[in-house]
């Protein structure tokens, strides 16, 4: 079964968006000057390559996510091209409940399909299916959803060095305790960090445990 993981910058305080959905705080928002240091800008485009299929709510695909990298895609000698040409080549999945496949698409969306049933089930039926990992990067009532059903196999946070004191979260629809094991935390030239959490707690090995 392939996973599926969530990337999604936040503020060091733990907001993806500011009360009104303002991101201006990040040091890159999806814009033409990619303030991300070389390395951090090739780990994100790997990630993004090792998924064949994209996760997307109504309301971020509507607000220019699949149009926008579409457009990107068309510099073959921007910094984001490789990125880019990865997201608009792939499957993408848009999960509403007020579209249908019928329905007249904004700009196209190309390369992407409509979702409409019950979500555990869509998402389960796309886990077993053949192919890479699947990776979700928004918006927050979905993605709150997705954890809320635990369905995310891998959470990879890129964590902004910013305080926003109030927000947007992704876990507003938690009814208890999630527990998280780090799998891998680092630091970047540019101030971020990525932390990489899977669901679970796993115990550390006794220090006088064999092997």
């Amino acid at each position: 079964m392939r996973k599926l993981i969530l990337e999604v910058q936040v503020s060091i305080d733990g907001y993806i968006a500011g009360t009104g959905g303002n991101t201006e705080w990040m040091l890159w928002n999806w814009g033409p000057d990619w303030k991300w240091d070389d390395a951090l800008q090739k780990y994100h485009t790997d990630l993004t390559k090792s998924a064949d299929c994209i996760l997307l709510s109504r309301q971020m695909a509507e607000e220019g996510f699949i149009a926008h990298w579409a457009k990107t895609a068309e510099i073959p000698d921007g910094r984001q091209f490789a990125f880019a040409r990865h997201i608009t080549d792939t499957r993408k999945m848009v999960f509403t409940k007020t579209l249908t496949q019928s329905d007249p698409i904004p700009g196209g969306w190309h390369n992407t399909d409509i979702a409409n049933g019950d979500l555990v089930s869509e998402i389960n039926r796309l886990k077993n299916q053949g192919g890479k990992n699947i990776i979700v990067y928004g918006g927050a009532s979905f993605v709150a959803s997705l954890i809320k059903a635990g369905l995310i196999d891998e959470y990879q946070l890129f964590i902004n060095p910013t305080a926003i004191g109030k927000g947007m979260t992704i876990f507003k629809e938690l009814d208890s305790h999630l527990n998280l094991s780090l799998v891998n935390s680092k630091y970047y030239a540019c101030g971020m960090v990525v932390t990489v959490y899977q669901p679970g707690t796993k115990l550390p090995k006794p220090a006088n445990a064999g092997g």
